[in-house]
């Protein structure tokens, strides 16, 4: 299947679909036979009205790639998920036709899988649609959408209607590696149980230790688990999924995680004092910038970072760094002396953690993190940044910058002479990794050697692309999910339904408060263990208050917003949109466009009459079949005559979308960030995944830098998930993704080879 094209695909679908039609249509009456008649009626529709698009995404696919060499964007990427899809109907087609005599065939079996193929089929039509406008709005080259932001909300309100159940369901995963598709149905089991008791704590319910193996009806179930998994993404605050993404973090579950981990001599939990320090500037190393300790919303207090390093080297064991030493209970990994110390390393890793801004920590990045000590050879920094929404942008960004300036300045501590350095992070922190970078050289302080960033997040503004038409899939990173980490880092105001005596405990605070109840509960077996711990996490952190967006961004730095009046002054920084940035098709010839000072950028959004798909222009010489449907604001007219997709029963979902300055500033969606910031760049390496929602994040930051004539390279691998970093023991492919990872940091590493010496010309003498 993999060696056939898209049409022959198709044909071979639509003749088998057609033959199980027949023989299921001469089977007599029975409502079996009739819905196996139908859904192979179904699958041959929709093959045949999904082929003429992907064939035309796929015929301009390559105006958005790279180059020739990175064959890799949002429509390659959502015709091989459409492609893959047709592809697992066709073999359930052609199992069907070779056994349906058989007095062995499953018929109720066969007919859920095809069903909900099925479905997943007809949204996946309805996102070749999506992606089609997308054609017709966009500039040559550019991946997201570029119109007004009233037309995009439109479109996101009712995007994130269409129905996702069968996605979570027996279609778990199907895009991805076989490897991975287990590992996503153990998820998506304790993400419905977990949300499950989370709802009951929400009402006041209690939920006890008794009640175990309530996730059961969830495993053997599929339709089940996909709309409770559709529930959960479009109804469950910012705070279930702070809680959920943060399982790793108990004790137990960390100790298993390290376990199969690499052992390291080093693992400390540093506390960074709140001291402003000197600087020296690179451009004179005689003068020197103050680095300020972090004070936005809280105020001056200690960056947490954890050091890794595989052998003891010189200065880590000093009584300096000790006094910094932050205890983690009984359990940690504690310093353990050797006679002899390996020197300092020439080279230093700055890692900047993922969890969209509000969740996990270097712990819960430990395990992959301690390989990369080993294999490099050099000690490793992680940063544990404050998360949102009780410390909205910029907390987190200052933070990072003073540790990364904090480490820089006290490299010999660490074990490193730091001639070469890296900043690497995944994710929410390979955006922080660039914003980071930024900053240095906003203040004129020494910027990183080189950054490598894995599936980075560069554009933080609530818009469209033809990958993050893939969030309607994607288990590990629906729309609504995304929608409220980055409301939450933009210090928006995030909702919360539940009753005030039912905020829970932090996730340490539960496990100390249930340790007996736990431990019992360990000895009952794995399963009975798993849904303890599950039924005890189900709580809400408790919600700060946040401040308002105005002293925000009053709190950034002055000096590392610092920018000449004019178009590419201060002011303008504020009101850049995607369009404005937008880097034009290698093949355009016209001169760069001009940045938009409008402030009507700034505004809030409203309802528009104008269709988002069609220009007005465009709209009169539509054909008859695509006249607009049913549908808000005309957006539905991306659908031909006569096809509806299927909508979601879950009701209202609870997704934050809004206007907000705060997410068009280049140091939080870097991306937007004007030529001469992005010239401060270092070389970057970004490795990304061809399935990722977030892959034309990376794609066009690359196209970006490439414009500039920055060194830049892109890495897309294929088949695996976002956050495959976490997942780098998982299987074969996830840890040949992370070995691509550490590749990359070793070339950012690698010393530059000194210019060999001219020999020295001998007089001659005669003889």
């Amino acid at each position: 299947m993999h060696n056939m094209d898209l049409h022959t695909m198709t044909q071979s679908l639509v003749t088998l679909a057609e033959d199980n039609m027949a023989f299921f249509a001469s089977q007599g009456p029975g409502e079996t036979t009739r819905r196996l008649s139908s859904v192979f009626a179904g699958v041959r529709e929709q093959a045949l009205g999904l082929e003429p698009t992907l064939c035309r995404l796929l015929g301009v696919a390559h105006l958005f790639d790279l180059d020739p060499e990175t064959p890799a964007n949002g429509y390659r990427s959502l015709v091989h998920t459409a492609r893959c899809c047709l592809a697992h109907l066709l073999h359930k087609c052609r199992y069907v036709a070779s056994n349906r005599r058989s007095i062995f065939f499953r018929t109720s079996h066969n007919l859920a899988e095809l069903e909900a193929y099925l479905a997943a089929l007809t949204q996946l039509r309805a996102l070749a649609y999506y992606a089609q406008r997308l054609l017709t709005t966009n500039r040559p080259g550019g991946l997201f959408y570029e119109g007004d932001e009233g037309h995009i909300a439109d479109f996101l309100r009712e995007y994130v209607t269409l129905h996702k159940g069968c996605f979570y369901g027996r279609c778990l995963g199907f895009q991805f590696t076989p490897a991975i598709r287990p590992f996503l149905q153990t998820i998506s089991i304790g993400l419905v149980s977990f949300g499950e008791h989370y709802k009951r704590n929400e009402t006041g319910l209690s939920v006890t230790a008794s009640s175990l193996f309530t996730s059961g009806r969830f495993a053997i179930d599929p339709e089940l688990r996909g709309a409770e998994f559709e529930r959960i993404i479009q109804n469950l605050d910012v705070h279930f999924w702070k809680a959920f993404w943060n399982i790793t973090e108990i004790e137990v579950l960390s100790s298993l995680a390290n376990m199969a981990s690499a052992t390291v001599r080093v693992s400390r939990l540093l506390s960074l004092p709140p001291e402003a320090f000197e600087m020296p500037l690179t451009s004179d190393p005689k003068l020197t910038v103050t680095i300020s300790p972090p004070l936005a919303h809280t105020g001056p207090g200690p960056v947490l970072v954890r050091l890794i390093s595989y052998d003891l080297r010189e200065g880590q064991d000093s009584e300096e760094l000790s006094s910094l030493v932050k205890s983690e209970g009984p359990r940690s990994l504690e310093l353990r002396p050797r006679p002899q110390q390996a020197p300092r390393s020439r080279s230093l890793v700055v890692h900047i953690h993922g969890g969209g801004f509000v969740a996990q920590t270097s712990k819960s990045h430990e395990p992959y993190l301690k390989s990369w000590a080993q294999e490099l050879g050099a000690p490793i920094v992680s940063i544990d940044y404050s998360l949102a929404p009780e410390a909205p942008f910029p907390r987190a960004l200052e933070e990072c910058f003073f540790a990364y300036c904090w480490a820089i300045k006290h490299c010999a501590l660490l074990g490193s002479t730091g001639e070469r350095i890296c900043l690497a992070g995944d994710s929410a922190g390979g955006n922080l990794c660039f914003t980071v970078s930024l900053r240095a050289a906003a203040f004129g302080v020494r910027v990183p050697d080189g950054i490598m960033a894995a599936y980075p997040a560069t554009m933080l503004q609530s818009t469209a692309s033809p990958s993050r038409l893939l969030s309607l899939i994607d288990p590990l990173l629906p729309l609504s999910v995304l929608s409220k980490c980055v409301s939450a880092y933009a210090g928006a105001e995030t909702e919360d339904h539940s009753d005030p005596d039912q905020k829970a405990l932090g996730m340490m605070g539960l496990v100390q408060r249930d340790t007996s109840l736990f431990l019992r509960d360990l000895r009952l077996g794995a399963s009975s263990w798993l849904n303890s711990f599950l039924e005890m996490s189900g709580r809400k952190s408790k919600k700060a208050l946040v401040p308002t967006a105005e002293p925000m961004r009053r709190s950034v730095s002055e000096a590392a917003l610092a920018q000449p009046e004019g178009p590419l002054g201060t002011d303008s920084l504020k009101n850049l949109s995607l369009k404005d940035l937008t880097l034009k098709s290698s093949s355009e010839t016209s001169d760069s466009p001009e940045m938009s000072l409008s402030m009507e950028t700034l505004g809030p959004s409203t309802p528009s009459d104008v269709n988002f798909f069609l220009r007005p222009e465009e709209a009169d010489n539509a054909s008859a079949r695509e006249e607009p449907t049913t549908g808000l604001q005309g957006v539905s007219a991306a659908f031909p005559k006569g096809f509806h997709p299927r909508r979601s029963s879950q009701g209202p979902t609870r997704m934050p979308l809004y206007s907000s300055p705060i997410a068009k500033n280049p140091f939080m969606s870097p991306l937007l960030a004007p030529d001469n910031m992005m010239k401060t760049l270092p070389p970057v390496h970004i490795v990304a995944c061809a399935l990722d929602p977030m892959l034309d994040d990376s794609v066009m930051f690359a196209r970006r830098l490439r414009g500039l004539n920055q060194p830049v390279t892109l890495r897309v691998v294929e088949d695996l998930p976002h956050g495959f970093l976490s997942l780098a023991s998982l299987c074969r492919e996830t840890r040949q993704a992370s070995q691509l990872c550490v590749e990359r940091i070793r070339l950012i590493l690698a010393l530059p080879e000194p210019e060999p010496e001219a020999e020295p010309v001998l007089a001659k003498t005669p003889l």
